[in-house]
C-alpha cells in the first residue's frame, strides 16, 4: 500500500475533520484482513503486515491527527509528493523538505523536525545520520498530520 501525505487534507482515505465514526470505519479500512494484527486497537490505531502502524486521535467527535510509524519491510510507503519519508534516509528527507517548505528542528527534540506551514512533524529516537545499521536514527521512525491548529493548544 502507498499512502499519500496531503496536508492539511489527511492521509488515503483518513480525512481530517472527519467525524469520529468514519474515521474508526476509514481506520479499519487500511488494515489488511487477510493478515490482522493481535496488537489493533479499533479507533486508536492499526498495524500492516509490513509493521506499518496507523494511528488516529479524535478530539471533540472529529478526527485532528493521523500518526504512521515506519514499516519493518518496503511493501507500503508513505510519501509527501516525492519523498519516501520512511524509506530514504532522514538526512535526505530534511534536504528535500527543505526544498519545498519550511522544515525546522523541533526546539524540544534535535533529532526530530516539524513543517510547521504544513502541520507536519517528523520523529526519531535520536540522530544517527552516518550509520544506516542504526535504523531508528538513521530513517524516521513516524510522521504526524495534524488539522490547523493542532500545536496551538487542546480543543478545535
Amino acid at each position: 500500500m502507498d499512502l499519500e501525505l496531503v496536508p492539511p487534507r489527511g492521509v488515503g482515505s483518513l480525512v481530517i475533520g472527519m467525524p469520529r465514526q468514519e474515521a474508526d470505519a476509514a481506520l479499519l479500512s487500511l488494515r489488511d484482513p487477510s493478515v490482522m494484527s493481535d496488537s489493533d486497537r479499533p479507533g486508536q490505531h492499526v498495524f500492516r503486515p509490513s509493521g506499518l502502524m496507523i494511528s488516529i486521535s479524535c478530539t471533540r467527535g472529529l478526527l485532528e491527527a493521523v500518526e504512521l510509524g515506519r514499516p519493518s519491510d518496503p511493501s507500503d510507503s508513505v510519501r509527501f509528493r516525492d519523498v519516501d519519508v520512511f524509506g530514504l534516509p532522514a538526512r535526505e528527507v530534511v534536504r528535500r523538505m527543505r526544498e519545498q517548505t519550511t522544515f525546522l528542528v523541533d526546539e524540544e527534540d534535535p533529532a526530530s523536525f516539524v513543517a510547521p506551514d504544513l502541520l507536519l512533524s517528523f520523529w526519531r529516537p535520536f540522530a544517527a545520520d552516518d550509520d544506516p545499521d542504526e535504523e531508528q536514527g538513521y530513517y524516521f521512525s513516524s510522521v504526524l498530520l495534524a488539522r490547523p491548529g493542532y500545536y496551538d493548544g487542546p480543543g478545535l
